[in-house]
């Protein structure tokens, strides 16, 4: 298993085990970092002089520490005449002394890892250092950037160019950058990238990994990242006061190697083990090992001297793309100068006038034999041109930089022996791997590609775990078929086992936990995990799950099958076993599966928005699909526990809505009759549930809210008969139900039989017009359907009228006021002892009622199940008034018939009343007009309620501080609660109290001392039985208590309903449209009979239930399954429907006026830059013409003054004309003839291993010999090979080396 297999097993481990209950808390901070103190220690070295031999000076040793820097025991007696210093002999490891964080003071406050390592340092350790220790993510790509170490110039547009495409190829590939890490040269350069994207990106793009793999004794500062036990952070300060030739880190880089050889002031130190460690990095495998593939590199060049030819060099010989940027300057610039020219015309001449321009006064240090071994070098460059690219900015095709880092990576891998599906698939996984979807395009899914369904599954898998969506879509678009790709069960269990780590995935988990703990199977994960039986995640478990999110009235999306997958989660050896790997089955439950719908719920699940628009418009019963995702995030988002991930899962969910409310219309503007059928269909899909379920269970209002769902509830609502009838005329009709037979009311079946009339009669008056017969073109959705359209009979309209909702709603409401009066009589009139007829009746008449409660709250034909509808019916207001008028009722009628308690009874029935009258503000619901008022009416209420507490404050106040004042210890209860609460709230509505002014006050009112129950208790009188109240304070208390209850909190609350009247108001009308279903619903289950007499459909309800054990089912008005062949016509109308629709949101998107503006802009920039380009194309040929023009004018003048001289000569002798050619003159080393060159511009089939630099299975170094002077009959004089006698041969050369004259003669095994 791969990489990422094995991490997405153990995310799924962790799921497992976080859904167990456990008794470990989590690490802190300071624990970490001591466990990672401790491992550093263990497996990370310095190295150290352990013998201190001085130097020129005497207190420097020759390692070039001080004297003060080595330990006592490295410091030996002045009489010491012992062996001298020797590197290998007298440095030594010991654990390292400097790791941590390190910080960057400044701007930014810039915080990276660092840590100082041994040059022997097994680079598994460092790999391991860099994934587990820091936490990064394993590299799809690295970009190892070399260069000039000095400060160069680079020009304005080719650094923006450089910073741009680094970066961008870093961060979309997910690459890491490894660097020298110093603030100087090309590591300098790719730092401010690294800052500036820093600056400009936000928080949630991914960090741009750049490691800094630099030498420990030469960086400056460096005493402040020592430590033992690690510094955490250390604070390095980029202060160069006495840098002298150290080096400052890069304070823009993130992780930094610091190499250690034991020696100071030596540069180079870190070449070798940073060329082990990148060799290390691309020995691994990148995503699966079953793909093949290992973590591609590249080297990218700019500027350089010979030290980065060399780098260069032994880069393309272990198979490393290079990129070269020509305009860096220096090495770079002669490569690409060189770059596409045939080997034979690489001269040893042409490179010493390319080191001379683009070197200047460092040219002069070069000697010939150094110029010849980099000809030679320069010239294997070029004979490797599947390896070499040259960035240059002017030309075209790459004036993207990160395009030309990419496509030197896929033109590296492309030879001649892998041109076949194969090499395709590995340049596919390359690209998905670094997320360039545009390289695919343009690069791999060509007309020289042919790809296969079966071809693309693995890149097609790898894309949908990757989360990459436009992968998925290029795929889908290019011939992936998702019926094929999904053919097999054991691909859809294997991308639910790779889900991220998401919600549903630590729901699926739990569910994984407590199916095996409920089986009593034993877990065991990590070292145990081998003896036990490990955990499973099957399809079944996904199917549970689901369900849960959907809701239980929906059925299994994946049938629980015999055959499972099991796979194996343990720590150590993260593997998949399947038990079987059984494709899907062909029986009636499977057969249904869709291989969209499936990709769908995958992507929803995980809240995936781009993977799930792609799959959803693969998918088939969009419409039902989309509800059903509304419904799935929505559940989530309430399930969940994180605020900022609910509100993405609820944004979500209101995008699928609006698809669905999209396509609905599409479909309902072109033909309604086919749209109602889709809300009404079960969905064979979605768990064989319906659209406008999925719906009302999500709360998507705006959905319900639509017309065409509002036509089909209101079909409903008036059931056979036509929804163009007065309601005058129906009421009408309740009474003279005969109305009926005169057509007085029109039924629906009327209504189709005169529309197939009026259809025959255009078809009859075509056919007559034209001569031709019409009937057999034209399309019938139901055929037959004619024929058998018979208007109703007698008995049938009777039925009709009375079944009908809306008659039921008005039977009903007669029935309402006809109990409400009957109950008033009783109270008021005919309230005896021993009950009358009026009141026995009025029983029964309850009775009748409780009977329809329980028979709403049993009735069940969705199959939501009793805990679900009882929840249900909690939940709604109006049934919550009836349970309590019922229990009033009931608790009254136990008084009533109790003689002492009768009077009791009586009052609670009459509060009772007062229920029953509210519960009748529920027949308002159906009105268009009252039903809104009604909802406004209820978030008054609950704005009221939160406002009479804050009334309360201030009623209380007044009234206690009002009756301390006043009156003198008052020990009535009733009183003190009038005095308290009741005579101040009356105060707020104008009933100003007499006690509180004299002028005012009454003795007779009152009570002096008390003592009559009737009177309140008088103030405090002296003895003229004057009160003694300070007047003053009372009437000021009373002023400010109305002024802040009467008028200020008051006109609050008038400001509360305002507020809350306008905010509802907008969205009373969808409110009220969505709860209409519920009503609707009601009474299209209700007997046709009113109560009481419902009484009598409820007993046959009974007895049909208990003796044929009946159960209740749905009209086909609200769930309907359809014929397989009407089922697949509707859903392929349906996905019509959903591409207009799509189209119109494309066109609708690209007509926004930000589109738009994005696309001038975009337009505006890609001028710019072409206009830059060719500016600085035309300069660079007026550059090149001025040169050859000069170069020109130099022979002219020398032809001109041969011709002078001739001419002064009196012997007019014949001279030889100076040679006029243009390229510059040949230097003194160049011996070559035209000829010879000529000659040798075919490569030779023979002795190709002799050019090579190093002996075939050696290191040892050969003489170079440039393309030029291989052949024998050229001479070459500088040809001095070292001379290797016998005895050398063993660890060097393969092989025995005679030296004859100047030919080295080799007789090697090749």
């Amino acid at each position: 298993m791969g990489e990422s297999e094995a991490e997405s097993s153990l995310v799924h481990t962790l799921a497992i085990h976080s859904a167990r209950p456990s008794k470990h808390l989590s690490f802190s901070p300071s624990f970490q970092r001591c466990a990672f103190s401790s491992w550093v220690r263990e497996n990370i070295c310095k190295k150290e002089c352990c013998f201190f031999d001085k130097d020129v000076r005497e207190d420097v040793c020759k390692c070039g520490h001080l004297k003060t820097d080595h330990a006592a025991e490295a410091i030996k007696p002045e009489d010491y005449t012992g062996k001298s210093w020797d590197k290998h002999r007298h440095v030594r490891e010991v654990p390292t002394d400097a790791f941590g964080d390190i910080h960057f003071g400044g701007l930014g406050q810039r915080t990276g890892k660092y840590a100082r390592v041994s040059t022997d340092t097994d680079p598994e350790v460092l790999y391991n250092l860099l994934t587990e220790q820091w936490k990064l993510s394993p590299p799809n790509l690295l970009i190892s950037v070399t260069g000039g170490a000095k400060n160069f110039y680079l020009k304005a547009r080719l650094k923006n160019m450089f910073h741009r495409g680094l970066i961008k190829v870093a961060q979309t590939t997910g690459a890491w950058i490894i660097t020298g890490g110093t603030h100087v040269g090309v590591m300098k350069h790719v730092g401010h990238a690294v800052r500036d994207y820093a600056l400009s990106s936000s928080s949630m793009q991914g960090q741009v990994v750049a490691i800094g793999v630099a030498t420990w004794g030469v960086i400056h500062n460096r005493d402040t990242l020592m430590s033992p036990e690690g510094c955490f952070p250390a604070h390095y300060s980029m202060d160069n006061t006495n840098q002298g030739r150290l080096s400052l880190l890069d304070n823009n880089h993130t992780h930094f190697l610091l190499v250690d050889d034991g020696t100071q002031g030596l540069y180079g130190v870190e070449i070798e083990l940073r060329g082990r460690l990148e060799r290390c990095i691309t020995r691994k495998h990148l995503g699966n090992k079953e793909s093949g593939l290992t973590i591609p590199a590249v080297c990218v060049v700019l500027d350089g001297g010979p030290g980065t030819l060399n780098t260069m060099y032994n880069a393309m010989l272990n198979g490393t793309p290079c990129v070269v940027l020509d305009g860096s300057g220096r090495i770079a610039d002669v490569v690409a100068q060189v770059a596409g020219m045939p080997v034979t015309r690489v001269t040893i001449s042409l490179i010493h006038q390319l080191m001379k321009k683009f070197f200047g006064q460092e040219y002069e240090t070069f000697d010939d034999l150094k110029i010849l071994k980099w000809t030679k070098m320069i010239q294997d460059i070029i004979r490797m041109s599947h390896l070499l690219t040259v960035f240059r900015v002017s030309e075209d095709n790459h004036s993207d930089m990160d395009v030309a880092i990419l496509q030197a990576l896929l033109k590296a891998s492309r030879t001649s022996e892998s041109l076949g599906v194969e090499y395709w698939k590995r340049q596919l996984e390359l690209a998905i791997a670094w997320n360039r979807v545009d390289i695919a395009k343009t690069e791999i899914f060509t007309e020289e590609s042919q790809w296969k369904s079966s071809d693309l599954h693995r890149a097609m898998f790898s894309a949908l775990v990757g989360n990459k969506p436009q992968f998925v879509s290029l795929l889908v678009e290019n011939g992936v078929s998702l019926r094929d790709f999904l053919q097999d069960e054991q691909t859809l269990c294997e991308l639910y086992r790779q889900l991220p780590s998401c919600f549903f995935l630590h729901k699926l988990a739990k569910r994984v936990h407590g199916s095996n703990r409920s089986r009593k199977q034993k877990f065991s994960i990590g070292a145990q995990g081998h003896s036990g039986r490990a955990e499973m995640i099957t399809m079944s478990h996904v199917s549970d799950e689901v369900r849960h999110l959907l809701g239980s009235f929906t059925q299994h999306l994946y049938p629980h099958s015999p055959v499972t997958q099991q796979f194996n989660m343990t720590t150590d050896n993260v593997s998949v076993s399947v038990s079987s790997q059984a494709p899907l089955k062909a029986h009636d439950a499977e057969a249904q599966r869709d291989p969209g719908t499936d990709l769908f719920l995958w992507a929803v699940v995980q809240s995936s928005r781009e993977l799930a628009e792609i799959a959803w418009e693969q998918c088939r019963d969009c419409t039902c699909g989309a509800l059903a995702a509304s419904k799935i995030l929505k559940k989530m988002a309430d399930e969940g526990s994180d605020v900022d991930e609910a509100a993405e899962m609820k944004e979500l969910a209101a995008h699928y809505e609006k698809h669905a409310i999209g396509v609905f219309t599409e479909c309902h503007n072109s033909d309604e009759e086919r749209a109602e059928k889709l809300l009404v269909r079960v969905s064979p899909f979605w768990g064989r549930t319906t659209c406008l379920r999925f719906a009302l269970e999500a709360d998507d209002e705006n959905f319900v809210a639509h017309s065409g769902v509002q036509a089909l509830l209101t079909r409903t609502w008036c059931g056979q008969l036509s929804v163009d009838n007065p309601v005058w005329r129906v009421m009408i009709c309740i009474v003279f139900f005969p109305l009926i037979y005169t057509g007085f009311l029109v039924f629906r079946r009327d209504e189709a039989i005169q529309r197939e009339t009026e259809k025959s009669e255009k078809i009859k008056t075509v056919e007559t017009a034209t001569g031709s017969s019409l009937r057999t073109n034209q399309r019938s959705p139901n055929p037959g359907r004619q024929q058998h359209l018979k208007p109703l009979g007698r008995w049938s309209r009777l039925v009709c009228l009375y079944s009908s909702p809306q008659v039921k709603f008005y039977l009903n409401i007669v029935s309402y006021f006809a109990f409400l009066l009957l109950f008033a009589v009783v109270l008021m009139i005919d309230f005896q002892p021993t009950p009358s007829p009026g009141e026995m009746l009025l029983y029964i008449w309850l009775l009748s009622l409780v009977f329809e409660e329980v028979r709403q709250l049993f009735h069940d034909p969705d199959g939501f199940g009793f805990h679900k509808k009882v929840k249900m019916y909690i939940n709604e207001l109006w049934n919550i008034l009836d349970v309590l008028s019922i229990t009033l009722f009931i608790i009254g009628l136990v008084f009533r018939l109790t003689s002492e308690l009768f009077y009791a009874g009586k009052i609670v029935l009459c509060i009772d009343f007062v229920v029953f009258c509210l519960r009748l503000m529920a027949i308002f619901t159906i009105s268009r007009t009252l039903g809104p008022k009604i909802i406004i009416v209820k978030r008054m209420m609950m704005d009221m309620f939160f406002f009479m507490f804050l009334l309360s404050i201030w009623v209380v106040a007044y009234g206690v501080a009002k009756q301390g004042i006043l009156i003198e210890n008052e020990s009535r209860l009733d009183w003190i609660v009038r005095g308290v609460v009741y005579q101040p709230y009356l105060v707020i509505f104008g009933t100003f109290p007499t006690d509180i002014d004299k002028t005012t006050f009454d003795i007779t009112s009152c009570s002096i001392n008390g003592t009559d129950p009737l009177k309140p208790k008088c103030p405090m009188l002296d003895e003229n039985q004057t009160p003694v109240f300070p007047e003053w304070l009372t009437i000021i208390m009373i002023c400010v208590y109305l002024l802040f209850a009467n008028i200020l909190l008051l006109n609050l609350l008038i400001a509360i309903f305002n507020f809350t009247f306008q905010e509802v108001q907008d969205n009373t009308d969808r409110i009220w449209k969505f709860q209409r279903y519920e009503l609707i619903k009601e009474y299209y289950s209700r007997p046709a009979l009113p109560p009481p007499f419902c009484i009598l459909s409820h007993l046959y309800l009974f007895v049909r239930k208990m003796t044929l054990c009946g159960t209740s089912t749905m009209s086909r008005e609200f769930k309907n399954k359809l014929p397989q062949t009407e089922e697949e016509e509707l859903l392929s109308w349906e996905a019509l429907m959903k591409d207009k629709y799509l189209l119109s949101s494309q066109m609708e998107q690209s007509q926004n006026m930000e589109r738009h503006i994005l696309d001038t802009a975009q337009k505006v920039t890609t001028i710019s830059d072409r206009l830059e380009r060719e500016d600085e194309a035309l300069s660079a040929a007026m550059v090149k013409r001025l040169a050859r023009l000069e170069e020109q004018v130099v022979q002219s003048t020398k032809a001109l003054q041969w011709i002078m001289d001739s001419l002064k000569s009196k012997g007019l002798a014949t001279k030889e004309a100076p040679s006029m050619i243009f390229p510059a003159a040949p230097t003194k080393t160049e011996e070559t003839s035209d000829t010879l060159k000529t000659t040798s511009e075919k490569e030779d089939g023979f002795h190709v291993n002799a050019r090579q630099l190093q002996y075939p299975g050696s290191k040892l170094t050969r003489f170079p010999v440039p393309e030029e002077k291989v052949s024998w009959e050229v001479k070459f004089s500088s040809y001095m090979p070292t001379y290797y006698s016998s005895e050398d041969n063993g660890d060097h050369a393969d092989g025995f080396v005679f030296i004859i004259g100047n030919f080295c003669i080799m007789f090697c095994r090749y």
